[in-house]
């Protein structure tokens, strides 16, 4: 690190500043600690930026509404970002455009918001002087991987144009680290899946097209395979690493169950009882990566164990889908019959 970093000092009211805090993992921090879940961001004020695109609902967040402060705005937005980010203690870095589908079929948001976006976010950072920044990324930047598993030395091999984009803002993110003495940390999870998931996604996609009698698509043979965590430990790891990371270093935060996606897909299918004529097999993605696994022992060094069991997680998961029409349903029509 440069000898200009910032020197991390603990308030007892930490100013936090989350962008893409109105998406599913960004909402899921925000919630959490805002109903007392990280002790040491007790009495934390919160402020979430966000874009408010498909991906982005502000009913993620109305389990604390009224409790935080709101700033539509897009991180490409220079100008803004100078306005709001100066006194915040805290900046998480949730937004993203994250969905492969829709890399393949136009890459240009991706670029913009995922490498752009970040950039324009770590100047306003580093102007506002902010004392600490995560960069929450994901473990598509290395590739795919036959066997074993990533530490956070492994190069970085994307093979999407979402996770290309990925591994650019996480290029400029380290940059910054080294260049300017930033307090950035940069984490890479695996599969996500909990409540408030958009519908575009695998598991609460497959879910809710089960509960409306629909068939579930599945790609190819089913045989790629995905190292699956509940959002809520996701967010205790980035919470740990906000907490005791190191500025300029990489953490991973790993799953808990390795699954083929028919494996997956099976399991959803048992869930609510439905049989195995619902699979529609379906053209294999464009250079779909087989295989995902990362290594979190550097994370687990810090302390971090997850708490949620990938049964008793989707369990939960499907059963929420099911309780909550309300909030799928309108994004199930914005996306047609697919």
């Amino acid at each position: 690190m440069s000898s200009t970093a910032y020197r991390w000092v603990w308030d007892s009211n930490v100013k936090i500043f989350v962008t893409g805090g109105a998406g599913f993992i960004g909402s899921q921090y925000v919630r959490t600690v805002l109903s007392g879940g990280f002790p040491a961001f007790a009495g934390a004020s919160v402020t979430v930026y966000d874009r408010l695109t498909y991906a982005g609902n502000l009913a993620n967040l109305a389990p604390v509404e009224g409790r935080y402060t709101f700033v539509r705005g897009d991180v490409c937005d220079g100008r803004l970002l100078a306005d709001v980010l100066p006194g915040h203690d805290v900046v998480l870095h949730f937004a993203a455009e994250s969905h492969v589908d829709r890399s393949i079929d136009g890459a240009a948001d991706f670029v913009r918001t995922n490498v752009l976006g970040t950039q324009t976010l770590l100047d306003a950072c580093l102007t506002a002087r902010i004392p600490k920044v995560i960069q929450v990324s994901t473990d598509e930047v290395y590739g795919t991987i036959a066997e074993g598993s990533w530490d956070e030395s492994a190069p970085l091999a994307p093979r999407s144009p979402y996770s290309a984009a990925k591994a650019g803002g996480d290029l400029i993110a380290r940059a910054y680290a080294i260049t300017h003495g930033l307090p950035v940390s940069i984490t890479r999870c695996g599969n996500n899946y909990g409540p408030y998931q958009h519908p575009e996604k695998v598991i609460p996609r497959f879910a809710t097209n089960l509960i409306e009698g629909r068939h579930v698509p599945l790609y190819g043979d089913g045989g790629n395979v995905r190292d699956w965590i509940h959002v809520a430990d996701h967010c205790q790891g980035i919470q740990l690493v906000a907490e005791r990371g190191e500025p300029g270093e990489i953490y991973h935060i790993a799953g808990t169950a390795e699954l083929t996606n028919l494996e997956l897909t099976e399991r959803i299918l048992d869930a609510l009882d439905a049989p195995r004529e619902m699979i529609e097999r379906v053209p294999d993605r464009k250079g779909h990566d087989r295989r995902y696994s990362l290594s979190d022992a550097k994370l687990r060094a810090l302390g971090y164990a997850p708490e949620v069991g990938f049964e008793e997680g989707l369990a939960a998961t499907i059963e929420w889908y099911v309780d909550n029409p309300s909030w799928w349903k309108p994004l199930r029509a914005s996306m047609g019959a697919r």
